[in-house]
């Protein structure tokens, strides 16, 4: 599939999500695709961005962004990519970064991944690398030795939080070259929670301490 086809939230199915052609007369305004304005516009998008073409979209989600970006390593074409992706978009993440393969499974992103700003990095080192020159502190998530409670850290505000694989979580390199060590407090008889879920809770974690509630829609 390439990059213009129709994703899985981008199909027009009459009555399942969005609004029909646009009433009255079109707006003057260059943000708004006239193609969506004349058949509707089914895309998964917020009201605020219905009708806009994409790249006018990506430019205001760009404006918007937190100064937090979002890592996960791929080294095992991990399934859990996608959702960390579209809640990376949820959240106004600045970017995220795919470390190791570069070919991910997209379809948990739901089409979120065509807004996004993404980075590759072959490497950690790669992804470190890029953190120190933009001033970010990398905040790697697991639940090993040595970790702080993400219920009691203060998280960065310009920060890269790096996320593992399922499973094997985050590579010895990855910890070695984190600047905090966090881990989500669990209470069960499983070793992990699924990493998307675990982008979730600290990505919400660094909006409930640093993000302006007053600019969420």
């Amino acid at each position: 599939m390439s990059d213009d086809d129709p994703g899985a939230t981008e199909w027009a199915v009459p009555g399942q999500v969005g609004v029909g052609p646009w009433v009255g007369a079109p707006p003057d305004d260059p943000r708004y695709d006239p193609e969506l304005l004349a058949g509707g516009d089914r895309r998964n998008v917020v009201d605020a961005y219905r009708y806009w073409r994409r790249d006018a979209v990506v430019a205001d989600l760009a404006a918007r962004a937190h100064p937090f970006h979002v890592a996960i390593e791929n080294f095992g074409h991990d399934h859990n990519i996608g959702t960390v992706v579209r809640t990376a978009n949820a959240f106004a993440a600045a970017a995220v970064h795919i470390v190791g393969r570069r070919r991910w499974n997209r379809r948990g992103a739901m089409v979120t991944d065509r807004y996004q700003t993404l980075h590759h990095h072959e490497s950690v080192s790669g992804l470190v690398a890029f953190a120190r020159a933009h001033g970010l502190a990398v905040v790697a998530v697991d639940n090993t030795e040595g970790s702080v409670r993400l219920e009691t850290a203060e998280l960065p505000r310009d920060c890269v939080l790096l996320f593992g694989q399922e499973g094997p979580g985050l590579t010895p390199e990855a910890r070695a070259g984190a600047d905090l060590l966090v881990s989500i407090a669990q209470f069960g008889s499983t070793r992990s929670i699924n990493a998307g879920v675990a982008g979730g809770i600290v990505m919400h974690t660094w909006v409930r301490q640093h993000a302006d509630l007053d600019t969420a829609w």
